[in-house]
């Protein structure tokens, strides 16, 4: 079965580009920013809602990898996002 998240993909998504901001991890110079996320993160919502509203459309691989998911919309969303990060990767 695939993970159902209970936090909403704009929060996660907005809590990325915090993260990236501040850890030591992404571009920031912090080795500890979960609190410093947690009190930022929500500065980060247009960015993030920006973000989700270019996943609107599908790309021709993102269809076909959700057409091979199953009937499952878990899956199916889990599979066309895993076909977008894959051609991101080869873009690289």
């Amino acid at each position: 079965m695939t993970d159902i998240s209970v936090t909403s993909p704009v929060e996660r998504i907005a809590r990325v580009l915090a993260a990236e901001a501040l850890s030591i991890n992404g571009e920031g110079d912090d080795a500890s920013a979960a609190s410093e996320i947690d009190a930022t993160w929500f500065s980060q919502i247009d960015r993030a809602i920006a973000v989700l509203r270019t996943l609107r459309e599908p790309t021709p691989e993102m269809v076909e990898a959700g057409r091979d998911a199953s009937g499952d919309p878990a899956k199916t969303w889990s599979a066309m996002v895993r076909a977008a990060l894959e051609q991101e990767a080869s873009i690289s």
